[in-house]
């Protein structure tokens, strides 16, 4: 095997697409799930990446949720050290806490839920097509950090995607979201698609037709790239 990547949630969920694709390219996966009390490992150099997914959590509930607070130090040692990270939607933004850069609400009150293009900056040309739509759902999002290069931006929440480093990486959006959990979140949260921004549930399950398959296979070819970073 290639190693092993830890793979970080904030809830019983495990989401259905990553596992696969790194399973594909040979490596092996560990769960991890600091709201449910288990512990981050301390000596996360043996892993050969670290994965960190979203969550109904903000970044911003630390100090006040001692996990959040221990997950958002160990971020940022570990991301210190050299290490290899992908942070989705929450773990985005608990990436850019870690690096000292805030987290806020849209000034507006917007939300981003449903399928949304971004487009490639000028230090993401060579990873994100021009446009690429991609599955959000978030009221918050995360300002750029100190030394940080931004890789894809937005309309509705600027900042989509940055490289801290060689092998940090953080995403404002949802490509792991497979077609079952579009539909899962959904069906278990239809008042977010009361909030200001967000689109119809039959206007995502359109575009999850249409944009799903290309979203696919984009992350694929990104994990192969983070996967050498």
């Amino acid at each position: 095997m290639a190693g092993t990547i830890l793979l970080i949630v904030h809830s019983a969920n495990r989401e259905g697409r990553v596992q696969p694709l790194l399973n594909s390219k040979g490596y092996e996966v560990e769960w991890r799930c600091p709201a449910d009390g288990e512990g981050l490992p301390a000596n996360p150099g043996r892993y050969a990446g670290v994965i960190v997914f979203g969550g109904v959590q903000s970044a911003n509930d630390a100090p006040a949720t001692p996990f959040l607070t221990q997950e958002i130090d160990w971020i940022h040692d570990y991301v210190a050290a050299g290490g290899r990270y992908l942070g989705i939607c929450l773990g985005g933004q608990l990436l850019a806490r870690a690096l000292g850069a805030r987290v806020a609400p849209h000034l507006q009150g917007l939300n981003e839920i449903g399928y949304f293009p971004i487009t490639p900056a000028p230090a993401g040309r060579d990873l994100i097509p021009d446009p690429l739509h991609v599955y959000h759902w978030h009221q918050e999002g995360f300002e750029l950090p100190e030394g940080a290069e931004l890789l894809a931006a937005g309309k509705t929440f600027p900042n989509q995607a940055f490289r801290h480093g060689r092998s940090a990486y953080g995403f404002q959006f949802h490509p792991e979201v497979t077609p079952a959990v579009v539909r899962r979140w959904l069906e278990s949260s239809p008042n977010h698609l009361t909030r200001p921004g967000a689109q119809p549930r039959e206007m995502q399950l359109a575009y999850l037709e249409r944009f799903d398959r290309p979203l696919h296979a984009w992350f694929d070819r990104f994990l192969d790239y983070w996967l050498r970073s």
